[in-house]
């Protein structure tokens, strides 16, 4: 759950964290936003991306079933948290097919909807216990959009960063050896 942060903080966190992301994602070229092997479980920048749409989706989700009076299955349909592992790599089936434009597209659609959410919602629903039952007895729904936000875009940025690193140490320039003598 971490620190339960007001509507203004929470803006705040989440623009300083989207835009070291941004910061990121613009200094990579499109083809190597496609290249796996960015996590451990072999996934893209773009599949990262639409993680991150899914989850802020699932989110949206949610927040908008509750609101109609009904009760949003959460975290999907079928899965409780101790199957989010699966749920991730349905995820992932979903988005790893799609084109990276339309990756990118909803990754900005889906953060601008988060933003329009907290905006939407009065600072003390924001941050009440017990005020979105789906939330659970502990969760508000700040934690929610905190998790599915900026602690996601800070989570990117964290497996970005290692694989760019281990990139550049694999492209060291090395030493052009001399053809007629086989020397350094």
């Amino acid at each position: 759950m971490g620190k339960r942060l007001s509507k203004a903080d929470l803006l705040e966190e989440i623009r300083v964290q989207r835009a070291a992301l941004d910061e990121l994602l613009a200094g990579l070229e499109p083809r190597r936003m496609t290249e796996s092997g960015v996590t451990a479980a072999g996934w893209s920048v773009k599949d990262i991306l639409g993680h991150i749409v899914s989850w802020q989706q699932l989110n949206l989700d949610w927040y908008e079933t509750g609101e109609r009076g009904e009760t949003p299955a959460v975290p999907a349909p079928g899965l409780t948290w101790k199957d989010v592992p699966r749920l991730n790599d349905i995820i992932y089936g979903r988005h790893r097919r799609r084109s990276l434009n339309a990756v990118l597209k909803d990754y900005d659609t889906f953060h601008q909807a988060m933003i329009d959410l907290i905006h939407k919602v009065p600072d003390s629903e924001l941050v009440q216990v017990g005020r979105f039952a789906w939330a659970g007895p502990t969760w508000t729904l700040s934690d929610y959009i905190r998790a599915n936000t900026a602690s996601h875009y800070r989570w990117a940025q964290k497996h970005i960063r290692k694989w760019l690193r281990a990139r550049t140490k694999g492209a060291e320039p090395r030493r052009a050896i001399s053809r007629d003598t086989g020397r350094v």
